[in-house]
C-alpha cells in the first residue's frame, strides 16, 4: 500500500528553485534510497516530507488523505520520524533523557510537575533491548558513547516513536564496519516491521544491500526511479554523477516486485 505520495513538488526561496516537479511515493515495508550529489534537493526534500518546509507547489499525500504541515510537530504526530546527520542527541544529557527528549515522561509531587526518571530510564532500556541494543546503564552520559552507539540510540528513538515512516539521513556515514553492520540491520528490522523507510546514503554498496528502490535527485528535479533489482551500482553512479539515465533503462519492464 502507498503510505506517502508526493505529487509534483516544488519548493522555492525567493528566485532559487530547490524542487521542481518532484513525484515520489513510499510504502509501507519499503526501503527507498534517496540519492543525489551535494546540491541535488535531497535535504529540501526531506525537510518538505517532515514539515521543516511548506511545498511552494504540489500536494502531498499521506495513505490517500491530503496533508499540511505547519511544523514537524504535526509530521511526528503521524508516525514520521527523522534521524539527521547531527542525530539531535544532547552529549551533556543522559541516554535515556536523549531518548524522550521533547516526550519527557513526568510525575506529580504535590504541586510540581518532575521528570519521572526512574520511568523513563526503564522505558528507554527496555525499548532499545527489544530491537538489540543492550546499554550499560540508561543514565549513562551520551558523551561517553562510541560514534555507533550515539546513532543507534537515534535510529532506535525514532523506530519507536516513529510508527508509520523512518527517515535515516546519512545513517552510516563515519561508522566502524561492525557499527555499520548494526545500523543496515536496524533498517531491515523496521522493514520487517512494515515501517516505510526513506534512506540517503552516497554509499551505494550499502543501497544494494537494504533498499527495493532508489529515486535519484540531480539539481531539485527527479532523474528517475528505479527497483533494485533493475538497476547496477554503475548505473546508480552514472545518474548520481550527472551523466543522465543509461540506455537499457529507458526501455520500461512490466513487471516489478518488490525485492523480498
Amino acid at each position: 500500500m502507498v503510505l506517502l505520495e508526493l505529487k509534483n513538488i516544488g519548493r522555492r526561496f525567493g528566485h532559487i528553485v530547490a524542487l521542481k516537479g518532484i513525484d515520489f511515493t513510499l510504502e509501507d515495508g519499503e526501503v527507498l534510497a534517496l540519492l543525489g550529489d551535494n546540491g541535488a534537493g535531497k535535504s529540501t526534500l526531506i525537510k518538505v516530507i517532515t514539515g521543516v518546509y511548506p511545498p511552494s507547489e504540489g500536494d502531498m499525500y499521506f495513505e490517500d488523505e491530503v496533508i499540511r504541515f505547519n511544523s514537524p510537530q504535526d509530521a511526528r504526530d503521524l508516525g514520521i520520524e527523522t534521524v539527521y546527520q547531527d542525530l539531535a542527541l544532547v552529549p551533556s544529557m543522559s541516554i535515556a533523557r536523549n531518548f524522550y527528549l521533547g516526550r519527557e515522561l513526568v510525575k506529580q509531587v504535590g504541586p510540581f510537575t518532575l521528570c519521572d526518571q526512574a520511568a523513563m530510564d526503564t522505558g528507554a532500556a527496555s525499548a532499545l533491548g527489544e530491537i538489540g541494543i543492550h546499554i550499560r546503564n540508561a543514565g549513562e552520559s551520551v558523551a561517553r558513547l562510541s560514534g555507533g552507539e550515539r546513532q543507534s540510540i537515534a535510529i532506535a528513538r525514532a523506530l519507536h516513536f516513529g510508527s508509520r515512516v523512518l527517515i535515516l539521513d546519512e545513517p552510516t556515514s563515519a561508522l566502524s564496519v561492525g557499527e555499520t553492520r548494526k545500523v543496515l540491520g536496524y533498517i531491515t528490522a523496521a522493514k520487517e516491521k512494515g515501517i516505510g523507510v526513506i534512506f540517503i546514503t552516497h554509499n551505494i554498496s550499502h543501497v544494494f544491500e537494504v533498499a527495493d528502490r532508489a529515486t535519484i535527485l540531480s539539481h531539485g528535479e527527479k532523474v528517475g526511479d528505479f527497483p533494485i533489482c533493475d538497476v547496477t551500482q554503475d548505473d546508480i553512479a552514472a545518474m548520481v554523477m550527472g551523466q543522465g539515465i543509461p540506455e537499457h533503462l529507458l526501455i520500461p519492464c512490466p513487471n516489478h516486485s518488490k525485492r523480498q
